[in-house]
């Protein structure tokens, strides 16, 4: 079995779909906290209110969100903080206790209202973590991306893939980890980052295939690609299509989105947006796999030839082994599939590791366990590096 086989075997569940998908792109950029700006799809960017602050902690509104375990930016207009772990939830009232680390950016002041994210930092690498950074320019088929550079020791890179409605800040909660592991980072933007342009249908892993092409010809023997919600579904698409497959080491896919129409109707659900949004939608007919092709998507079957003089998946390892994936997902997803990523995980047990995060909303695993995320993202890459 060809080493793209555990990547082709879900392609054409991902972003084949491309009507499917460019409409959730096209939902989840119009995601914007009011107040606030882009947030990662999973949170639905209610409103919380800020009832009262003391030395180190807040108090929010109660919802589900605010229930959650875990780290979290808090932000609105004029102001963004990270919040912690949950200390009180006062019996009979509407509202929650939660640590306050820090503030950012602004104050918080009662009364204000302010939207619950995953993405912990605002700004760049330098600005937001203290690390040596450059901004780097990527060559792309429809023209220059911007993207992060963060260096490091080691010829083994990392592209850090962002999802729905996210920025380039999203992948900095796990930068620290990659950095501490001594490994290069590139975090680049792409179509469907609403800085760049709109746009997220079948062809925008070409945007991710140029991070790919640009890490190798700037000193990447192998990568591995990370992605989140459809950031997974790029990285997922360039692995079984890239002409430098040969150079991937391995796959982390957080909360992803390999079912697009399932995740199409989860945000019209949360937008309250159903009937609207299937006004955007071509009839879909499903093929004998249950998939919603709208175009060609890659042959598991097809033998690919591989250059000689591609490096192994793994250090090491054979030439025809399947990609090595770490699959991060939580049953309670309101947006990706968990069952779609249990069933692709059973059908690859060699190669796919599946990790669950209970509590866990959408491209928010790391969030709700910090600790224990980057434990199993550290085993999972130490063998790659």
């Amino acid at each position: 079995m060809r080493r793209r086989t555990t990547a082709a075997l879900a392609a054409s569940t991902l972003l084949a779909a491309g009507a499917a998908t460019a409409a959730a792109g096209r939902l989840a950029r119009g995601r914007r906290a009011e107040p606030g700006g882009t947030f990662p799809a999973g949170f639905a960017g209610a409103r919380l209110t800020v009832h009262a602050t003391a030395a180190g902690q807040v108090t929010l509104t109660r919802s589900l969100d605010s229930l959650r375990p875990g780290r979290y930016g808090l932000t609105s207009p004029g102001c963004h903080a990270v919040v912690g772990d949950l200390l009180d939830v006062p019996t009979g009232a509407d509202t929650v206790v939660r640590r306050l680390e820090h503030v950012s950016r602004g104050a918080l002041t009662p009364g204000a209202a302010v939207t619950l994210t995953p993405q912990l930092h605002e700004g760049g690498p330098h600005q937001a973590l203290g690390l040596d950074a450059a901004d780097v320019e990527i060559s792309s088929e429809r023209g220059p991306l911007p993207g992060w550079f963060v260096p490091g020791p080691r010829d083994t890179w990392i592209i850090a893939l962002h999802g729905l409605g996210a920025t380039r800040e999203h992948p900095l909660n796990v930068l620290p980890l990659y950095h501490r592991l001594r490994f290069s980072a590139l975090i680049p933007a792409y179509r469907a980052d609403p800085s760049v342009t709109a746009g997220l249908g079948p062809d925008d892993w070409l945007d991710a295939d140029a991070a790919l092409r640009y890490a190798v010809r700037h000193g990447a023997r192998r990568v591995v690609l990370h992605g989140w919600s459809s950031g997974a579904a790029l990285a997922l698409h360039t692995a079984s299509r890239s002409p430098l497959r040969g150079r991937i080491a391995g796959l982390v896919l957080d909360s992803p989105v390999l079912d697009p129409p399932a995740t199409l109707r989860a945000l019209g659900v949360r937008r309250g947006a159903v009937r609207p949004l299937a006004r955007l939608l071509p009839p879909l007919r499903r093929d004998r796999g249950g998939a919603y092709p709208a175009g060609p998507a890659p042959d598991p079957a097809q033998p690919v030839a591989r250059p000689a003089a591609d490096p192994p998946a793994r250090p090491g390892g054979p030439k025809d082994a399947p990609f090595p994936v770490l699959l991060l997902h939580g049953p309670g997803d309101c947006v990706a599939s968990f069952d779609a990523s249990r069933e692709f995980a059973a059908r690859r047990p060699d190669a796919v590791v599946l990790h669950t995060v209970p509590d866990a909303e959408h491209a928010a695993m790391w969030n709700a366990a910090p600790q224990e995320y980057e434990e199993t993202l550290r085993r999972f890459l130490t063998p790659l590096m």
